[in-house]
């Protein structure tokens, strides 16, 4: 694999930068849009100076050739970093949802001394064997596997998918909006000028496979991570929906068991989301977390 040159990380900050920084680590696919602005705006009301970015592949942040990604799941780790280093930040507090729970995981493993407090929402323990968690749900698996049938050149075919990919994922507790989802997914498709690339991510050595089995999570990230989590000097906050189809909940108990001092919140009926309804409860509980750091 020949070695990507440094890509370009397009961020955006809300709030005071003389507040304490947030950075905010989306999953796979997914640009920063998929930390609502409004959402970003609450936290900073709280405070923080946050920091939402795009991962490369995703928005509006470098692209590459679908189908042979010319990178790993560590150098988007080291992408947190260049974000805060392209602020001038030397420490922040780091929130990662999904497989950007992983990076920040690893975020927090590999530069502990960039690293405030460490929030991880609807994700999986890295570098543990979760091999005897409950699995991806047969609904999703079923799901997942029609993305092998998407033209992902299509831009109806693909908004189609990704907005019963979000259906999918939602949890049992809130109403499904399709009519406010499908207005989303059409504004992050045209400002990313698609998602072809986006599915490099499933390709990464390392990476989570939303589009497909859960491999288990000792075999993510780097070789040198495996079992450092019980070392995790970082304060850890584990948020995680009963209902997520992905991650069961199991996996954010077993995040919060690895790690000394964790704490774990639990959306009832939340699934792998960040619903509108469930937002007060997931920024009072970050909030809090940070200001006790």
């Amino acid at each position: 694999m020949t070695k990507a040159a440094e890509p370009e990380i397009v961020s955006q900050t809300f709030g005071d930068p003389a507040h304490p920084p947030m950075l905010l680590i989306m999953g796979a696919m997914a640009s920063m849009l998929w930390w609502p602005e409004a959402f970003c705006r609450k936290l900073a009301g709280n405070g923080l100076f946050v920091i939402r970015y795009d991962n490369r592949d995703t928005g509006r942040s470098t692209k590459y050739a679908p189908g042979e990604p010319p990178y790993t799941f560590d150098d988007m780790v080291d992408d947190a970093i260049r974000v805060l280093d392209n602020h001038g930040i030397a420490k922040a507090h780091v929130v990662g949802m999904s497989m950007g729970g992983m990076i920040a995981q690893l975020v927090a493993l590999k530069y502990p001394s960039r690293i405030i407090s460490l929030t991880a929402i609807s994700t999986s323990p890295i570098g543990i064997d979760t091999s005897h968690l409950p699995g991806t749900s047969e609904a999703y698996m079923k799901h997942s596997a029609e993305g092998a049938k998407v033209d992902w050149s299509d831009r109806a075919q693909v908004i189609d998918y990704i907005v019963k990919d979000a259906h999918a994922i939602a949890g049992t507790t809130h109403p499904f909006d399709e009519k406010r989802t499908r207005a989303f997914v059409e504004q992050d498709y045209d400002r990313s000028g698609g998602f072809l690339s986006a599915t490099n991510h499933f390709m990464l050595k390392s990476g989570e496979d939303r589009g497909g089995e859960d491999r288990g999570s000792e075999d993510r990230g780097s070789e040198d991570c495996k079992g450092r989590l019980h070392d995790l000097k970082v304060s850890l906050l584990v948020i995680h929906g009963t209902a997520d189809p992905i991650f069961p909940v199991e996996h954010g108990a077993a995040l919060a068991e690895a790690v000394a001092g964790a704490r774990l919140v639990r959306i009832e009926g939340g699934g792998h989301e960040l619903h509108p309804d469930d937002w007060a409860t997931i920024v009072d509980a970050i909030v809090a977390h940070s200001q006790a750091r």
